[in-house]
């Protein structure tokens, strides 16, 4: 197969500047697309070419005929998908074979296979790899999924058969949940995957989440480059990433990377993926197959020093692994941190804005793989993800120490981020320990980090205005935005920090947020903040940001009590459930499925 000589990367921000790195060290031509928003993006300036996406932004770069329109106008032999997006269609793929360009990932067939959830399970089950309890054929009533809660047990878990990265999952405790979580779970799949199909499987309560990373050629070699722990979750997505993991008995171990080759080899996997597993004890279950480059990759080429995607493009013009299972070697400890435009003091909202400050450290032992810039704009139609911090020490104990030197010196300003839940997190006891849990952050973490870490990272500079807001008491004065100086003092320097104490009423304009839409029940677990809407006063619902409605549960006319579900709200690809705040009467509806909104929009009333 002839080497590439132009690739076009279908995909937008770290990623796509990631593939571009690669593609310079390989001497290949870049081309990038993008949608308007995305204009100033780095990807685009990087590339050598670079063609905008017509159409809406949100869709934009999922749109398959005119990205392959453009692949044939730029001239390209390969495309690079990136990770999410197209990266696991196996119909694009298709399509592009059928056009002579390379698809860089596996075959159509093989991602088509590992897409379907059911299907994955009985290829791993037939090479021999352990799989969950649960179906091997699609459910589609609640009484089927009622009748396998009673079989395996409750907890179950409602998944999207093509879902993945945990959309179109739920997770069901008792009977009486199944109806909503079954329609929540065939609703996501059918949005995210354009398939409501869904199966069932046992629940593993208190697991730990563990891939291992494989990449094949098409000569017939697969090896494995270890393991990755990603239990470090909140609602199934991923926040902090470290390998090799840590209290991992080595038997098992070996066991987990045995299976995860001995699963590619009966795919005939011939590109970069990903073999993930949930353990329990000293068990460990096949969950699916990422058919693409991981997010968190980068941490598995420090350990290694083998450049996955350098490696996924050379196997995708036809070129041998340039290395054999036996030159893998793992050097180290490396921790990656996903820098997410949320606030995770207000249950991880996502923050969309302009940076008005990004100042990345500088270390030998860090490297950052980002898209952004000062004065970048954190659009609301993509996912939230900033950057991707990853450290790497001699030790275990070293590579936490040098990661809370770096987060301390990554300057973020103008969005909330992530930074201070993971500074929180590395100082964990049980994260320092080794002992979490896939639900261990929700479950046991968020709630004490909320309530008592704000105040230190207020101290530390690295909480957003909107994050250190609290609960305004008008009896008392009000704290300015600090303004800092640089004084001498005996020719040493000092920094300081001057704010003001101004009357409540008087600062009320400047630093006055909308409340959200309180519950007093507490919201069903989904995938995203539970409320992206606002009410200026009590009864009025409004979007705090740019979003779509995905449906509206209410009609005009209805009474509804505090806590009841409105309508289910999409932002920066997360989805959450938006509750009454007070009992009333359903008024002056204004939006209806499938609209999207700007920031702001009236969308219903309670009177």
């Amino acid at each position: 197969m002839a080497k590439f000589e132009k690739i076009l990367i279908a995909n937008r921000g770290e990623i796509a500047v990631r593939v571009i790195q690669a593609c310079r060290e390989l001497g290949i031509i870049t081309v990038a697309i993008f949608s308007e928003p995305d204009r100033p993006a780095r990807h685009v300036s990087m590339a050598d070419e670079a063609f905008c996406l017509a159409g809406q932004p949100s869709q934009a770069y999922l749109d398959q005929e005119q990205i392959l329109e453009i692949a044939k106008k730029a001239g390209v032999s390969g495309i690079h998908p990136g990770y999410g997006f197209l990266s696991e269609n196996a119909g694009f793929a298709r399509k592009c074979t059928e056009a002579g360009i390379r698809f860089i990932g596996p075959k159509a067939e093989v991602i088509e296979r590992m897409g379907s959830k059911i299907e994955s399970r009985r290829v791993m089950d037939k090479a021999g790899v352990p799989v969950v309890p649960g179906t091997t054929d699609p459910v589609s009533t609640v009484d089927e999924v009622k009748a396998l809660g009673e079989k395996y047990g409750y907890p179950i878990a409602i998944k999207a058969s093509a879902g993945g990265g945990g959309r179109g999952l739920r997770v069901v405790r008792k009977a009486e949940d199944v109806e909503q979580a079954l329609a929540g779970a065939q609703r996501e799949g059918a949005s995210y995957f354009g398939s409501a199909e869904v199966y069932v499987e046992k629940y593993l309560d208190l697991p730990r989440h563990i891939e291992v990373q494989i990449i094949g050629d098409s000569h017939g070699n697969v090896c494995h480059v270890f393991e990755r722990d990603c239990t470090s979750q909140r609602r199934h997505q991923k926040l902090l990433e470290e390998t090799p993991a840590a209290k991992l008995d080595e038997k098992l171990r070996a066991r987990l990377l045995d299976a995860a080759v001995r699963a590619g080899a009966a795919l005939g996997y011939d590109s970069a993926g990903t073999v993930e597993c949930m353990v329990s004890g000293n068990d460990f279950y096949f969950l699916e197959v990422n058919t693409r480059i991981q997010v968190e990759h980068p941490i598995s080429e420090m350990i290694t020093g083998i450049d996955l995607v350098k490696e996924q493009i050379k196997v995708a013009m036809g070129e041998k692994l340039s290395f054999t299972q036996d030159q893998v070697k793992a050097y180290g400890h490396a921790i990656e941190c996903r820098i997410n435009a949320e606030d995770p003091f207000k249950n991880f909202m996502p923050s969309p804005g302009t940076l008005t400050r990004f100042e990345m450290p500088h270390h030998p032992w860090v490297r950052i793989d980002t898209g952004c810039y000062p004065g970048y704009q954190i659009l609301p139609f993509y996912d939230s993800l900033l950057a991707k911090l990853i450290v790497w020490g001699r030790n275990r104990e070293e590579a936490i120490e040098r990661t809370k030197v770096a987060l301390k010196h990554f300057k973020i300003e103008g969005v909330a981020t992530t930074l201070p839940f993971h500074m929180a997190m590395l100082d964990d006891p049980r994260f320092r320990a080794g002992e979490i849990y896939t639900t261990y952050v929700e479950q046991d973490f968020i709630k004490p980090f909320a309530k008592d870490y704000i105040e230190t990272a207020r101290q530390m500079g690295m909480v957003h205005q909107a994050q250190a807001a609290k609960p305004a008491d008008p009896t008392q004065p009000v704290r300015t935005e600090p303004r800092t100086f640089e004084i001498d003092v005996d020719q040493k320097q000092f920094k300081v920090q001057v704010a003001e104490l101004v009357s409540h009423s008087s600062a009320a304009t400047a630093t006055a947020l909308p409340k959200a839409s309180a519950s007093k029940r507490s919201a069903p677990a989904t995938r995203a903040a539970s409320v992206s809407a606002n009410s200026h006063s009590a009864g009025i619902i409004s979007a705090t940001m740019h979003g779509l409605v995905k449906e509206l549960l209410v009609k005009q006319g209805q009474t509804v009590k505090q806590g009841d579900r409105l309508m289910i709200f999409e932002a920066m690809k997360m989805e959450s459930e938006i509750f009454a705040d007070k009992e009333g009467t359903v008024s002056d509806i204004t939006v209806k499925s499938g609209q999207t909104v700007e920031t702001g929009t009236q969308m219903l009333v309670i009177k």
